[in-house]
């Protein structure tokens, strides 16, 4: 994903790649140190793991820069106050998914649910990514999930279901279900079922390529350049967040 984005960086007239660098020690071609990257940057994209997303973001923090655009997924609680505690002195954008179309199937998903009620219709969620992704579901599917959760004026903590085996018994009205499938070289697919006893409707995403989410995370950096501090998401990207 590194060298996708640093691909599109390189294509995107408006922008310059000041720096590459990797985990500490982690010698290469181009490669720079952490420090060196940082002092040289506007802008750092970051496509690596959560704690070390959660320790970059801390970093940049004290240093009082650059911005980030951080794109990790499977950040537990802790991790994601930290970033969250950063954005009070630095602009960064944290998003499961910079797909433009992805974050358009957010916003259907929210309204979906706040009009097609618990008591008719369940909501599935299932997703699908390459045997090598670790995380599980994908954040992408969680954001997924929070929309549904939102548009029906729920916490998602309360009512998801992300695993079923054996007897589970009969399906709790107003959960909303989780499914991964992980397998070959997938790079993302994800759907949204709304199933009645006379209709089902599902909305989906397929990405077809991962450079469209180097595009977007590139979109996000120039947006995310020379804003106040704040712990920002694609819908502020896009500009569908309210009172931004």
């Amino acid at each position: 994903m590194g060298q996708v984005v640093a691909a599109a960086v390189t294509a995107d007239p408006r922008l310059s790649l000041a720096a590459r660098f990797d985990r500490p020690g982690l010698a290469g071609e181009g490669l720079v140190s952490q420090d060196a990257a940082l002092a040289a940057a506007d802008v750092v994209i970051d496509f690596t793991l959560p704690a070390a997303s959660a320790a970059l973001a801390t970093l940049c923090a004290q240093r009082g820069g650059p911005a980030l655009v951080i794109g990790p997924t499977g950040f537990d609680a802790a991790q994601i106050a930290t970033v969250a505690g950063a954005g009070r002195t630095i602009a960064i954008v944290r998003a499961g998914n910079f797909s433009l179309g992805l974050n358009m199937l957010m916003g259907l998903v929210e309204q979906t649910a706040r009009i097609l009620g618990p008591e008719a219709y369940d909501i599935e969620i299932l997703e699908a990514h390459h045997r090598n992704k670790i995380d599980a579901p994908s954040g992408a599917a969680l954001m997924l999930g929070e929309m549904a959760a939102r548009g029906r004026g729920v916490d998602l903590s309360d009512v998801a279901s992300r695993g079923r085996d054996g007897i589970t018994g009969a399906r709790r009205t107003g959960d909303i279900g989780f499914a991964s499938v992980r397998g070959g070289g997938i790079v993302g697919e994800h759907s949204v079922t709304f199933a009645a006893d006379d209709e089902i409707l599902t909305l989906s995403h397929s990405a077809r390529d991962r450079g469209l989410f180097a595009r977007g995370a590139v979109a996000a950096a120039v947006w995310v350049a020379g804003r106040p501090p704040g712990h920002y998401d694609m819908q502020d990207v896009l500009g569908f967040s309210k009172g931004r």
